[in-house]
């Protein structure tokens, strides 16, 4: 399956919730991402984490693309455009950053790929308008304002389009305030995907959890009408 640039932010934004998730063994690894899959959450951010971890990253995508086509695999956690062509040569669908990077952008723009840098103002945040990046990544989420912040910015900005990643938890009161400040999607790592989970080879609760997330933030849009 085909998955460019504006089906996966399209889809990113229709399930709300993006696993944030690394794990070295690639069995664990494709296990872990087939439960979020599962659960309703086909658009998952694996971590750049260490040496080797690109071709890891290339391993787990291959089988992916043969066996489960609907998965949208990324990459986060990408500070320079060399680590980023790595991973786009590798079939990742987009790129994330915890910081606003625009060599990397111009690096996802000739590919027409997505990427999401993290920002911490609203300085960041026109500035990645301007390289062509349509969802920004709030980071730290809890750290740089929280839902307060997504409402102040979206008050002389209403076209921004944010995506927090640490501080939103997969429970009904949290996502009922980040969402209602106006996020388009929240990134979710270990309080989703635990490591409790994880190490027991759970993968049936890891499914059921993000489902109830992911049910839980379409219930929340269907109240708001």
């Amino acid at each position: 399956m085909a998955h460019d640039r504006v089906s996966v932010l399209q889809a990113l934004e229709t399930q709300g919730v993006c696993p944030v998730f690394y794990h070295p063994d690639p069995e664990v690894s494709l296990n872990v991402i087939r439960a979020c899959a599962r659960g309703g959450a086909p658009v998952v951010e694996f971590t750049n984490r260490g040496d080797f971890a690109c071709d890891l990253f290339g391993e787990i995508n291959r089988e992916l693309i043969k066996t489960d086509p609907e998965v949208v695999l990324g990459i986060g956690s990408v500070v320079d455009n060399g680590t980023a062509a790595l991973y786009l040569n590798r079939g990742a669908r987009f790129v994330v950053s915890p910081c606003l990077v625009p060599d990397v952008a111009k690096v996802c723009n000739r590919r027409m790929v997505a990427y999401f840098p993290g920002c911490g103002s609203v300085t960041d945040i026109g500035e990645a308008h301007e390289l062509g990046c349509d969802i920004v990544k709030l980071f730290p989420g809890s750290s740089v304002g929280g839902p307060d912040f997504v409402k102040a910015v979206k008050g002389p900005m209403p076209w921004v389009k944010i995506m927090p990643t640490g501080g939103v938890d997969p429970d009904e009161a949290s996502i009922a305030k980040w969402f209602g400040a106006g996020i388009v999607a929240a990134g979710m790592g270990s309080k989703l995907v635990t490591d409790e989970a994880v190490k027991s080879g759970d993968w049936a609760s890891i499914e059921a959890k993000v489902r109830a997330t992911v049910d839980a933030v379409a219930a929340f849009r269907a109240s708001k009408g």
